[in-house]
């Protein structure tokens, strides 16, 4: 088989990777909090630490260090202190709870926290036109930073 070939293989068993990923992802309006939790992942498995802690860090993804401070990220520049300090958050809440409060926290809180809703389709008003019906982050880059914040004991 030549080159090409093998490449076009490998395009085609990516692709339809990813689609069976994104089709086994639960859809933001499906995803069902009870008790203050999100039982289930969004993806069906555990998120990547690795990749959670890039989005949380990321202050054009989940933009987390805006309101939380984090010292495992000291190393970056203005950790907020709108919301919680995140140290220990994975000693202070389940799995179940961090993947709620980062799902939607007004459904876990009240409408009243200044917390976006990062998986969910309820955002209020005055969204931006090319943002409708958009979620801040992926279900998978939800998972992962739930894998991340149970790191921080």
């Amino acid at each position: 088989m030549n080159k090409k070939c093998v490449l076009l293989a490998s395009c085609a068993a990516a692709l339809l990777w990813a689609s069976t990923v994104i089709a086994d992802s639960v859809a933001p309006g499906d995803v069902m909090i009870e008790n203050l939790s999100v039982a289930q992942s969004l993806v069906g498995q555990p998120g990547d630490p690795v990749e959670g802690r890039k989005t949380f860090a990321n202050r054009k993804l989940g933009n987390c260090l805006a309101c939380h401070a984090n010292a495992d990220l000291d190393d970056q520049l203005f950790h907020g202190e709108v919301g919680p300090s995140l140290n220990g958050a994975g000693s202070r809440w389940t799995e179940a709870q961090l993947r709620a409060i980062v799902v939607n926290a007004k459904a876990v809180f009240t409408d009243l926290t200044v917390m976006p809703a990062f998986y969910s389709l309820e955002v209020g008003e005055n969204v931006r036109e090319e943002l409708v019906g958009k979620t801040i982050l992926t279900a998978q880059q939800v998972e992962d930073v739930v894998a991340y914040l149970t790191t921080l004991k």
